[in-house]
């Protein structure tokens, strides 16, 4: 397998056409897959914002004094609201906001990022990343690529480690992952819970070649990476039925 980042793409801006941008700066092959940042994809769809589009509710302002209180680092409100508002579910409030985003990611702050975004405050993720990864491949085809798949990548923390890695937020033309399950592994067993995430796995990969920070690389080319004849599927993101650890949190909650 090779990753190749896309080089030299300039600021993006709202508006901006990403498929004519990569399309521009690298050679695709059939099978190849592309994988872009949210950061950028944001900002072609234009969802930038700052801190003065959130007036403050109560339920901001009580969030920000209660994680003040435990961290002895003043939050601000309007960040706060910030979140409220692109978050379905308040999972943790303190000392830092976890949340479910629209469309079932979950993350800290609701993935509201405040570098990398010049003449703004803050960057909000895409409202619809596998809206978007299937808008980036159409545009891409139009140029005459075909068979090449396009994962929209983010980084989050895990529990129990340190670090944040390269995830998945939407994906077009690959399925999410494959399923070993029934498989045999080489002792003959049969493997029962296997299920292996390929668009995160992928994910992280390319962000060894993207970088952090002030890289500047936010596309990458993923190549001669072949998905076999397993079953595919595109169920990532867990449901709440499906969820332990966020039915421990609900219980923990409620018994206060």
């Amino acid at each position: 397998m090779e990753l190749e980042p896309v080089r030299d793409l300039p600021e993006i801006r709202a508006g901006d056409d990403l498929a004519d941008l990569i399309a521009d700066r690298t050679t695709l092959e059939p099978g190849d897959v592309v994988t872009v940042a949210s950061t950028v994809v944001s900002k072609a769809e234009g969802r930038t914002a700052d801190l003065d589009d959130y007036p403050v509710s109560g339920r901001a302002r009580e969030i920000a004094d209660k994680i003040g209180e435990l961290t002895a680092e003043e939050k601000d409100p309007r960040f706060a609201q910030a979140v409220l508002e692109e978050s379905t579910e308040l999972l943790i409030d303190a000392p830092f906001l976890l949340t479910e985003t629209r469309f079932g990611h979950i993350s800290v702050n609701a993935g509201i990022d405040r570098s990398n975004v010049p003449g703004h405050d803050l960057l909000l993720l895409p409202k619809r990343p596998g809206k978007s990864a299937e808008r980036i491949r159409a545009g891409l085809e139009e140029r005459g690529v075909d068979d090449v798949a396009v994962i929209v990548t983010d980084t989050c923390g895990r529990p129990f480690r340190h670090g944040q890695r390269g995830v998945a937020l939407g994906w077009a033309g690959i399925s999410a992952s494959r399923d070993w399950r029934g498989e045999p592994d080489r002792d003959g067993r049969e493997l029962g819970v296997t299920v292996q995430s390929v668009v995160d796995e992928l994910s992280s990969a390319a962000n060894l070649v993207a970088g952090e920070g002030a890289g500047g690389t936010p596309a990458v080319v993923v190549r001669d990476w072949a998905f076999g004849d397993l079953e595919g599927s595109d169920e990532l993101f867990r449901s709440v039925e499906d969820d332990l650890v966020r039915q421990a949190l609900r219980e923990w909650e409620f018994d206060g």
